[in-house]
């Protein structure tokens, strides 16, 4: 059984927590059933990072992930048009 997805926002609001030092990380990740390893890979990779910039990156990444789709889809025809014009030689 998989368990629950969070949210960008989600991860840096339970990282936040554990910074402000009320509550251990273990009590921290027991509320919100999370397994400590998760929370150190997340505090790894958005451990710096606010809100805002979380939103940012998402969507950078987004953009860059349609974009790498759009140059494969151009590349694609190039071949397909160099192929089509080396048969008609």
């Amino acid at each position: 059984m998989k368990g629950k997805r969070y949210t960008t926002e989600d991860k840096i609001r339970i990282l936040r927590a554990a910074d402000c030092g009320e509550k251990s990380i273990q009590d921290i990740c027991r509320d919100e059933n999370l397994s400590v390893v998760s929370f150190h890979r997340w505090k790894k990779q958005f451990g710096h990072m606010e809100i805002n910039e979380a939103r940012r990156l998402k969507e950078l990444e987004r953009e860059n992930s349609e974009l790498k789709k759009m140059l494969a889809e151009s590349l694609l025809k190039n071949r397909v048009l160099e192929a089509v014009c080396e048969k008609k030689l």
